[in-house]
């Protein structure tokens, strides 16, 4: 449920940050995205804050994968865990389209296609799961919501994709044809990329943190005896 609900509540920020720049800055895509990035950041970093304290607030397939990965999840709970996420995204979008008066569901006709965009994919992706499991592993997971929020804000810009970084995310937005949209012809080379870069950190974080069970605490909170075992 947590993982549901999140993954709900950040599609709402993503998509619906995406409409509301696209109605109150019109012809002004720079400005458009930072309004989308600094939403879409802030809101991240509160609902992890809110949820990590139930199932670590992945919000996110890739993440869920390498937690799986280094021992943090067994494969009966990586599976909730994904079709939890992707569900919620989906009722996500939906709600974020409701509440801006446009139909539940309109198929996005926003390619994003190009190598270019592709490798942006990755780093983000990259990027994203070693600040997670990076922060974590050095003792500090009570900031880890801030340095994720700061830097999927920042990969909003330093990323040729906008970062995206995020399977679900990324079927998900197919489902709002808006400044937040990707086409359904541009998704399945954004989820291979995403998944290349997720591969990638797990290989960098297995290098640079050896000890696999730390590292798979990720950001659950930490009052809790046995972060590994609060999955289980």
């Amino acid at each position: 449920m947590a993982e549901a609900l999140g993954t709900a509540l950040l599609l709402v920020a993503v998509v619906g940050s995406g409409i509301a720049a696209q109605r109150l800055s019109p012809g002004n895509p720079g400005l458009e995205l930072f309004e989308n990035a600094v939403a879409t950041g802030c809101a991240l970093a509160v609902i992890i804050l809110a949820l990590g304290p139930v199932s670590g607030a992945h919000l996110n397939p890739v993440v869920s994968l390498v937690d799986a990965a280094l021992g943090g999840l067994d494969r009966r709970q990586l599976g909730a865990y994904i079709a939890a996420q992707m569900g919620g995204a989906v009722i996500g979008v939906v709600v974020a389209n409701l509440m801006f008066s446009l139909a539940p569901v309109t198929m996005s006709q926003r390619a994003r296609v190009g190598p270019g965009l592709w490798l942006g994919e990755v780093v983000a992706t990259f990027g994203l799961l070693l600040v997670i499991f990076g922060v974590a592993r050095s003792g500090r997971s009570a900031v880890v919501p801030f340095a994720v929020g700061a830097y999927i804000t920042g990969a909003y810009f330093f990323t040729s994709s906008t970062s995206f970084a995020n399977p679900a995310v990324t079927v998900a937005r197919m489902l709002s044809n808006t400044f937040a949209g990707i086409s359904p012809g541009s998704v399945a080379p954004f989820i291979a990329a995403e998944l290349c870069g997720g591969a990638a950190a797990w290989l960098a974080i297995r290098y640079l943190h050896p000890d696999a069970r730390e590292i798979a605490e990720v950001v659950i909170v930490p009052h809790q005896s046995s972060p590994v075992e609060s999955h289980r």
